[in-house]
């Protein structure tokens, strides 16, 4: 297992092949994904894994998106990762989806805490950013727990109300 980050109830390690059934699931949950911007419901294995692929190029550079695991039983409970969303790898966003059984139990607020730590400390990125769904509650109470700020609202490409937080390492 190549894991890139330890907290103190979780591991974040790159995703393998075994992790998608467990991924797909959470993709193929309508709860999981009512409050993920553009969400599909038609996911397979192999549209997955060519997601993965295609936004785990950055492996390489210390960034992408990595299955996050409970320390204590190696259960998948999501994904979470950094993204080259702005086409400047001093400036990153932050994402996770969780599956719902472990919402409203701190690991959002763990998950972000540590891949903010990660970016400003290892990969000496300069700004992070965050983007939800405006009725995201949850991701915009993480956010603020992790010491994000307000920075915009608006309207996506594709129609959805959105919020975005950020933070800059002078701020970390």
């Amino acid at each position: 297992m190549q894991i890139l980050i330890q907290t103190q109830r979780l591991i974040f390690k790159q995703i393998t092949h075994q992790d998608l059934d467990a991924l797909l699931k959470i993709y193929q949950s309508p709860k999981n994904m009512k409050l993920v911007p553009n969400a599909k419901f038609d996911w397979n294995k192999e549209k997955l894994w060519k997601k993965y692929e295609r936004l785990n190029q950055n492996y390489k550079n210390g960034f992408g998106i990595y299955t996050i695991l409970r320390k204590e039983d190696q259960f998948i409970i999501g994904e979470a990762g950094l993204y080259n969303s702005f086409d400047d790898e001093k400036h990153l966003e932050l994402g996770c989806i969780l599956d719902h059984q472990y919402w409203n139990k701190a690991y959002g607020t763990e998950i972000c805490q540590a891949l903010i730590k990660y970016a400003f400390e290892k990969l000496k990125v300069e700004k992070l950013t965050a983007r939800m769904i405006k009725d995201n509650i949850g991701s915009k109470r993480v956010s603020e727990k992790c010491g994000m700020t307000f920075s915009k609202e608006g309207i996506s490409e594709n129609g959805y109300p959105f919020l975005q937080y950020e933070i800059k390492k002078e701020d970390f």
